[in-house]
């Protein structure tokens, strides 16, 4: 990752808001504080899905309403925008038609987003735990950091304790950048940094003879990649290597240090991976506390799922 992308990820020239517009009440105020924070421009968008334009008439039949759809998604999202200019933030509202996760990925393009907002309020258990097609498709196809607002997750009052980023990582060689973009973040705003790995139970750990704890080879790597991303800054960071399930434990950790950030690596699953493993990404998106930054690691392919997997997804 090179010192320019690390500076538009640190310091985005433009965000944009992607938002299912039910979502507005939790992702303005967000929305609000980074771009007063980095004096970044606004682009509040929303992609209205082809489906989403049907109406019936008043008989019944059904008809293809696209400018009432599209109308009524602007007039949501004006008044928001119009009160961003108010206070001195520079910002413009977008509706689009078409496949949303298409759309979003083409305003990224378009207008060279370096951040995205993302809601993933869920409306039945089974949302809250899949978070949506969208959602895990976007964070998963763009190549900026994603913000996401969790169901869960809330603004925390600046209460004058100190600020804590958590940056839970796998260790793997593609993470880096985003260890390098939760330090860049961490330093601008003045935080703790706590490099978290999660490793299996202790008793298996154990039972197989390796050490554990501070005396673990992970509690190694991190210092190492504590050593490396702070190399020339003052950040104070700590690791931490826990025992147990990846979600869990970032979550509670998480919870104890009262984290303001989240920052997770994001890989590439089929469909049919992202269904049938143990999604440490969204289950952490799920029951956040705070919000989540999520960024795709780097030189991972998006695999195409097979017919047969294709299949079990329309089960």
């Amino acid at each position: 990752m090179t010192d320019a992308i690390a500076n538009r990820w640190t310091h985005p020239e433009v965000i944009l808001v992607a938002t299912s517009l039910s979502d507005l009440d939790q992702l303005i105020p967000l929305a609000f504080a980074q771009a007063r924070e980095t004096g970044a421009r606004l682009i509040l968008f929303h992609a209205i899905a082809p489906s989403a334009t049907l109406n019936a008439d008043a008989t019944g039949m059904p008809y293809y309403d696209a400018w009432g759809a599209v109308d009524a998604a602007e007039h949501m999202l004006s008044p928001w925008s119009q009160r961003a200019q108010d206070l001195g933030i520079q910002c413009n509202s977008l509706v689009r038609e078409g496949v949303p996760v298409e759309q979003i990925c083409a305003v990224v393009r378009q207008f060279h987003a370096d951040r995205m907002i993302l809601g993933t309020r869920s409306r039945s258990r089974l949302s809250k735990m899949l978070l949506g097609s969208v959602a895990e498709q976007v964070l998963r196809s763009v190549n900026i950091p994603v913000l996401t607002v969790g169901p869960e997750a809330h603004l925390q009052v600046d209460s004058g304790a100190p600020r804590v980023v958590l940056y839970a990582t796998t260790l793997r060689e593609t993470s880096r950048p985003s260890a390098a973009l939760a330090y860049s973040i961490a330093a601008s705003q003045n935080a703790q940094l706590v490099l978290l790995h999660v490793v299996p139970p202790a008793e298996e750990t154990s039972h197989k003879g390796l050490p554990i704890g501070l005396d673990s080879v992970a509690m190694r790597e991190l210092r190492v990649l504590a050593t490396k991303i702070g190399a020339i800054g003052s950040t104070q960071i700590e690791p931490v290597v826990l025992h147990g399930n990846p979600a869990i434990e970032i979550l509670a950790e998480a919870s104890v240090r009262c984290a303001n950030l989240i920052v997770l690596g994001a890989a590439h699953r089929t469909p049919f991976e992202r269904i049938a493993r143990d999604r440490t990404v969204y289950r952490v998106l799920a029951h956040a506390a705070c919000p989540v930054l999520t960024l795709r690691e780097a030189g991972e392919q998006i695999a195409q799922p097979t017919p047969e997997e294709t299949a079990v997804l329309h089960q």
